[in-house]
Order: structure tokens, then C-alpha cells, then sequence
């Protein structure tokens, strides 16, 4: 009797093993595929050494509403020609701004489309408070894209806002964040 026990405790146990293994480590890397920004963008040498702000790139539009990533038209001030030794700025002079193409930057966290989130409705808050403190990173991090939704693994998930409002006491109705 005792050994039908481990004919059905054992099996059980390795295919036990083997799901979380595979629902750890292997589903993820099945599910997001990873790629890098086309350009190494080093944002320390823009925050710390020339004193930009998060606005200087990334501004609002006059609805309130995220305006994307910069343009070329907003980097050319300075980089119309090389400026340094760094190789990714004399690529991103030679390839995208002398052949007036523009950067196909990824957004780590843009939102489903029925979510509105309004970047100047929460102006209060640091940007790390959302999204990662690249201010303090020389090459940007790797992106994670789900390869059913399309969407960043990074991209805010809704308990996050949830709690946040909660903390914040500001409200949690659907109609706040959804379109």
C-alpha cells in the first residue's frame, strides 16, 4: 500500500516542480519579447550635466495630456552637429537627424487605449512616482513588450492607480481613469 503512495506523491511532486519552474521562469520569457531602444538615450549626461528637466523633453500639451517623446525638432538645438565622443549621439545625428527621420523611442508605460491619464493632473508627483528613475541611468532600460496585448510589461497596472488614489484620497470611480 505504501508504495502506490509514492507511485502518486512522487510524479505529483515533480510535475508540481516542474509547473512552477516553468510558470516562473519559462512562461515570462515565452510571453514578453525583449527589445532596446534604437538609440542609447544617457540621460545623466542630459538631467545632471546639462540641469534639464523631465518638461525640457517630455512636455504637456495644453489639454493636460502627455505630448509623447521628443522629437528630433526638440533635440536639434544642440545636436544639429556631434557634439562629443559618445558613438550613439554621432549615430542618432547621422541616421536620424542629417536624414530628418525621427526616433521610434518605445514608451515603457503607455496606457490601453480606454485609459485617459492626465500627466498634469498628477504634476504634483515625482515622475519616478510612475514610471523608472531613468533620470539616473546612462542607457535606458530593456523593454519588455507582451506579445498578445502589445503593451509594456512596465506599462501602470490598474491596482497601482487604485492604491494610489486610495492613499491619496482622491477617487477611485471608473470614470476618473477610463474613457
Amino acid at each position: 500500500m505504501a508504495k502506490c503512495k509514492s507511485c502518486v506523491v512522487l510524479p505529483f511532486l515533480v510535475g508540481l516542480v516542474a509547473s512552477i519552474v516553468l510558470g516562473w521562469w519559462g512562461f515570462p520569457k515565452v510571453l514578453y519579447s525583449q527589445k532596446t531602444q534604437p538609440i542609447r538615450f544617457d540621460h545623466i549626461v542630459h538631467v545632471e550635466d546639462q540641469a534639464m528637466a523631465c518638461e525640457d523633453c517630455h512636455a504637456f500639451r495644453d489639454d493636460g495630456s502627455y505630448a509623447g517623446m521628443p522629437t528630433n525638432a526638440n533635440c536639434v538645438g544642440c545636436h544639429e552637429d556631434v557634439q562629443g565622443e559618445d558613438p550613439d549621439e554621432a549615430r542618432y545625428v547621422t541616421e536620424y537627424v542629417q536624414q530628418e527621420k525621427e526616433v521610434e523611442w518605445l514608451g515603457y508605460q503607455k496606457q490601453p487605449d480606454n485609459v485617459y491619464f492626465s500627466h498634469i493632473a498628477h504634476k504634483e508627483l515625482d515622475c519616478t512616482s510612475c514610471h523608472p528613475d531613468v533620470a539616473n541611468m546612462s542607457t535606458p532600460p530593456v523593454y519588455y513588450e507582451n506579445r498578445l496585448s502589445g503593451y509594456s510589461k512596465d506599462t501602470m497596472k490598474m491596482w497601482q492607480c487604485e492604491e494610489c488614489h486610495a492613499q491619496s484620497g482622491a477617487s477611485n470611480a471608473c470614470f476618473v481613469c477610463h474613457k
